[in-house]
């Protein structure tokens, strides 16, 4: 009984997540809807493609950190743990990224398709990819914030899962590489020069790769599930842990 009725809970935090992301994806799309109107970049791989009007860069800037923050807050707000708060903050993340995109396209019929380049972040460089490529990260994201969040698993030593959390970091970076890779290769002339990047071709292989290695915790995660469903696993063994 117990049980049951921490799984509805942590059922009912997950939906009420999803909602709020899905909410904030409409406000995230409408936003950028205006912004992109203001400067003539409803689609935004074009010459010039953030022109620099009024003070809109050092406001897009903070607006964009303010996102982030608001997605890690709703995930502190929902979960129980840091395990548990982590995953829902990564699944308010993804499904936002992923409504972003549905939105823009029901509100400008923008993007074309999967794999229409974009500006995806402007922090520390201006990101570029197409569409298919952050709504892959995102569908990741929700998987391991799911398993992390509403499933249990076997307690594990404090840093037993430390080389997974490696390989992921190595995800990351390599991701964020290839996402702002034209904009490192001119950052040394200035500003003007990284507003007008327009790359030509994204990396898939080394993406790919990066794709791979980010899917690390949420691999492990998976397979700790599997056995933990296997007969041999005493139902007194299974807990909730706050390890991650």
């Amino acid at each position: 009984m117990q049980r049951m009725k921490i799984y509805r809970s942590n059922l009912t935090r997950w939906m009420i997540v999803i909602i709020f992301a899905v909410a904030m994806a409409w406000v995230e799309a409408a936003v950028v809807y205006y912004l992109r109107t203001h400067v003539d970049r409803i689609e935004p791989y074009q010459s010039n493609p953030l022109p620099l009007i009024g003070g809109l860069g050092p406001v897009e800037l903070a607006r964009e950190f303010a996102t982030l923050v608001m997605l890690f807050t709703v995930g502190v707000l929902a979960g129980r743990d840091w395990r548990s708060r982590l995953g829902y903050s990564a699944i308010a993340f993804g499904v936002w990224d992923i409504f972003y995109y549905l939105f823009l396209k029901v509100i400008c019929d923008w993007p074309n398709s999967l794999l229409d380049w974009d500006i995806l972040f402007l922090i520390p460089l201006p990101w570029w990819g197409p569409v298919l490529a952050p709504i892959s990260i995102a569908l990741l994201m929700i998987l391991w914030g799911t398993l992390a969040s509403q499933f249990e698993r076997v307690p594990a030593p404090p840093l037993s899962n430390w080389r997974v959390w490696v390989l992921n970091s190595m995800g990351i970076a390599l991701a964020l590489y290839v996402f702002m890779a034209d904009t490192i290769r001119v950052a040394d002339q200035g500003v003007d020069a990284i507003r007008k990047v327009l790359p030509e071709q994204f990396n898939w292989p080394l993406f790919c790769v990066a794709l791979a290695l980010l899917a690390a915790p949420a691999v492990k995660l998976a397979a700790e599930q599997w056995r933990l469903r296997k007969p041999e696993v005493s139902a007194g063994a299974i807990t909730t842990p706050e390890n991650f």
